[in-house]
């Protein structure tokens, strides 16, 4: 027969129950023993209903409390020193150091900085950096993947461990050496996985998942040889405990001879974002491995095609047997939201297109059923698949020709500023008069309780539109002041109005739906809600103009239109798969463009458009860079070159590793970027060494994704050592990202902290 599987399964729970539970035991108003319980009760609900539905292979160990690399870390025992950990389990206050840094340090009043945080490959989500050192000890300090095993069997539920596998763990660490590769520490972390294994083994586990996404990105000798090594030691543990090594995000190419050489069971493929890997897969593949078959979409929100999914099934079936074949996601779910059964107010025609992570579960079954016991036993489902596909081909509320032409017309003259940036640097700093190293933020302010509660209130309908619009404007007017009085060079608004960067103009956009728990996990317990690009994008009216008006009537100093670049609506959205994701993000770009226009003509200096999901955007090979950032680079430049010489025009890029497109960056050709650097402390730097960037940039030196308020001290050190390698003339002082998501008591300090730094710094640049 052929077996039904999945991956993973989101964690943050059905209304978000794990990013209430962390946030409350982060503010001391939830002891760890309710945390923990709240984890409990979430993993059971996740095995319940999977093993309700029949899975035959579960996945346990999915679940984490914040991040699953972070997970891994913490079960070999990979602790900087810098939190002065004992050495023996990896307990809660370690765990969260690591991952948020703390304010009074581990065991005394040094604080302590947050591990590096990244991008998971080409997603949104966010992943703790490993840190490696050349004399690096593993030992096993965490039995979690054991725990949850049993905790799942104590339910009479039989699971599938899953673990990050030892050679992507090690790849996607870093080391502060750059002559050092954290590969050479393979020998010293695999006894701690075979001890890892050897326990589940003994636990009653008979089949343990290993991811290893990293077998789908250009890998060299080196790296091949150490799957070999790392396999051939992790597969001859125990007879008894099966192997799934997992792929997925793309093509195996050619690193498929070097996987169907390990010493595994199974092998899971993606067969989504590489269909055409299916056939090369098939005939490699020896005659000992199962072929697990990643068919329904982990990344998307729209419902699967059966009969095309269940046609390869059916292939792989001719030549390897039914026995030989799993049917799964072709990705973990933790990317998808958790169940459309609970979004009552899509219409019901939108409804019909999309699936989420439940309604996957369903159409593994039925694929599953079908395989076994042929199409008739479903033929229902099947056949409403296909006239709800067929449905959204047709639909007139997809297409729009206006738009369509508009696309169709640009030409490169809409491409390119009039004007060089140095001749335009020198237009601006007449009109804007800006001190040297200006300060700045990136964009939001806190959204405190009182912001969400007035935003509930005004959406609840218990106060009016002139109410709700009266408490926004006291909010900015405060803001304002607030950067005033602090001595902030260049403000922003602050951003009250808006609930997330992408979503607040998906609202304002032709093209676009919106769910009410379609959440996904980004980091920790920071959750998004991506907007359903459904069809082709328009901008019927403008989007940010009164916002930006009023509170540039509040102050003499400029003030930033705010806005999120084409890109990132593209990114940070589930996009229709119906066309070219070129052509959909080219739509974006000209409404944005369409706003550009209008805030400048409402006498805005300065307009910010926001592209920290650049670097995501960027294909895990090589082969398919040059093309993406050729049409990501010309949506930028389309939706910000129709402004005058004067205008500024500012882009913000966040957790981006820029290092490697970073002459993409600079073809964006904005007067200044601002991109994350403080948690690396300007490690990002290293790659204006070799280039020499032509504009204006601003480093982060200040951490928003944690808690901790750098000192004067801290701050001035960053500026520094970004000096050693920029212009003064060139650089901005702000923080990494938008302050949204941290409070006042948090923000006041560090910002103060900011611009005392940067005036200390100018003060030493006179002197000189």
């Amino acid at each position: 027969m052929v077996y039904a599987t999945n991956l993973g399964y989101p964690r943050i729970g059905p209304k978000r129950e794990l990013k209430k539970a962390l946030e409350a035991y982060w503010r001391g108003r939830a002891t760890s023993a309710e945390l923990l319980e709240t984890a409990r009760t979430l993993r059971k609900g996740n095995w319940e209903l999977q093993h309700q539905l029949d899975l035959q292979h579960i996945p346990s160990n999915d679940f984490s409390l914040y991040d699953h690399v972070l997970d891994t870390i913490a079960m070999v025992g990979a602790v900087p020193r810098r939190y002065r950990w004992k050495g023996d389990r990896v307990d809660l206050d370690t765990y969260f150091a690591m991952a948020r840094g703390v304010q009074s340090g581990v065991t005394g009043s040094e604080a302590v900085p947050a591990m590096d945080m990244t991008k998971w490959f080409d997603t949104n989500y966010h992943y703790i950096v490993p840190e490696f050192e050349p004399d690096q000890a593993f030992k096993l300090a965490s039995t979690k993947a054991v725990d949850e095993f049993l905790e799942a069997k104590s339910l009479g539920i039989h699971t599938r461990p899953v673990l990050l596998g030892p050679v992507s763990f090690l790849l996607l660490g870093k080391s502060a050496s750059v002559e050092f590769s954290p590969l050479t520490l393979l020998g010293q972390l695999l006894p701690v996985y075979a001890e890892i294994l050897r326990q589940l083994a003994a636990a009653g586990a008979n089949w343990v998942q290993l991811d290893e996404p990293c077998l789908v990105l250009d890998q060299g000798p080196r790296e091949r040889q150490a799957y070999i090594v790392a396999y051939q030691q992790l597969g001859a543990v125990s007879p008894d405990l099966h192997i799934l090594l997992a792929t997925y995000f793309g093509d195996l190419g050619d690193n498929l001879e070097t996987a169907c050489k390990l010493n595994i069971d199974a092998l899971h493929v993606d067969l989504l974002r590489a269909p055409g890997q299916l056939e090369p897969v098939l005939a490699n593949l020896p005659e000992h491995l199962t072929l697990s078959l990643g068919v329904v979409d982990g990344r998307n929100v729209w419902r699967n095609d059966l009969s095309q999914a269940l046609a390869q099934i059916k292939s792989a079936m001719q030549q390897l047997g039914s026995e030989r074949i799993m049917v799964g996601p072709s990705c973990s779910l933790l990317f998808s939201p958790i169940d459309l059964d609970q979004e009552t107010k899509l219409d019901e025609e939108l409804r019909s297109w999309l699936a989420f992570a439940r309604q996957k579960l369903e159409e593994i079954m039925l694929l599953t059923k079908a395989a076994n016991q042929g199409v008739s036993s479903v033929q229902d489902s099947f056949e409403a698949s296909r006239k709800a596909i067929a449905a959204r081909r047709a639909s007139s509320r997809i297409h729009n020709q206006v738009v369509k032409q508009r696309v169709a017309d640009i030409s490169p003259a809409l491409l390119s500023r009039s004007t060089p940036h140095a001749e335009r640097k020198r237009l601006q700093q007449e009109k804007l008069k800006l001190p040297l190293l200006p300060t700045t933020t990136i964009g939001s302010f806190p959204q405190t309780r009182e912001v969400r509660k007035m935003r509930a209130t005004f959406k609840k309908g218990a106060i009016n539109g002139q109410e709700y619009e009266a408490f926004l404007k006291e909010e900015i007017r405060k803001t304002v002041r607030f950067q005033e009085d602090i001595g902030l060079d260049v403000l922003v608004h602050g951003e009250f109005e808006r609930t997330d960067m992408v979503e607040y103009f998906g609202t304002q956009l032709e093209g676009f739906a919106f769910t009410t728990f379609g959440w996904v996990q980004s980091y920790g317990s920071r959750c998004v809600r991506p907007p359903i690009i459904y069809g082709d994008v328009s901008r019927p009216h403008p989007m940010t103009v009164e916002w930006a008006q009023y509170a540039q009537s509040l102050t003499d100093k400029p003030m930033k239109g705010m806005l999120t670049g084409p890109v990132t609506i593209l990114q940070w959205s589930f996009v229709r798969d119906d066309q070219p994701r070129s052509e959909t993000c080219n739509q974006i770009a000209l409404a944005i463009r369409d706003e550009v226009a209008d805030l400048e003509r409402a006498g805005i200096q300065i307009i910010q458009i926001d592209e920290p999901a650049i670097r995501e955007g960027l294909p895990l090979r090589q082969n398919g860079r040059q093309a993406y950032l050729t049409w990501a680079v010309n949506a930028f430049r389309l939706a910000a070159s129709g402004v005058a010489d004067t205008t500024q025009i500012h882009s913000h890029m966040c957790y981006s590793e820029i290092n490697d497109i970073i002459e993409s960056v600079g073809a964006f050709d904005a007067d200044v970027i601002f991109i994350e650097a403080s948690r690396s402390k300007m490690e990002l730097l290293d790659a204006f060494r070799q280039y020499q960037y032509p504009n204006d940039i601003g480093p982060g030196v200040y951490d928003i994704h944690s808690p901790r308020v750098p000192s004067e001290d801290e701050v001035f050190g960053l500026l520094q050592r970004a000096l050693g390698v920029l212009r003064s003339d060139q650089v901005w002082v702000n923080p990494d990202c938008g302050l949204k998501t941290r409070r006042w008591e948090e923000v006041e300090p560090s910002l103060t902290a900011m611009v005392a730094a940067a005036r200390r710094v100018r003060a030493s640049i006179t002197a000189d």
